[in-house]
């Protein structure tokens, strides 16, 4: 069997916690599959919150170590699914 784990992260402040955010998606690039991000609150205006979806792949423990090291930083929250196929 092989799973398969979605996560997604609130970003509640982009502008000051972004640049830890993609650090860590950059230390950990080779267990993402997929990434989805998105931020606008209009065509013209970019809010200060944020959302990405990310679609995890390779072994089990790096999720836990990557999903720990997310949870550190201040205004972060996270929620996952997990599917087994």
């Amino acid at each position: 069997m092989k799973e398969t784990r979605i996560i997604g992260l609130l970003i509640n402040d982009r502008v000051k916690e972004s640049g830890l955010v993609q650090e860590i998606l950059s230390k950990y690039a080779s267990i993402i599959k997929s990434r989805l991000g998105f931020h606008e609150v209009s065509e013209d205006v970019c809010s200060r919150s944020g959302v990405i979806i990310l679609q995890l792949t390779g072994d089990v423990w790096q999720w836990e170590v990557f999903e720990n090291e997310l949870s550190s930083i201040a205004g972060i929250e996270i929620q996952k699914m997990s599917f087994i196929l």
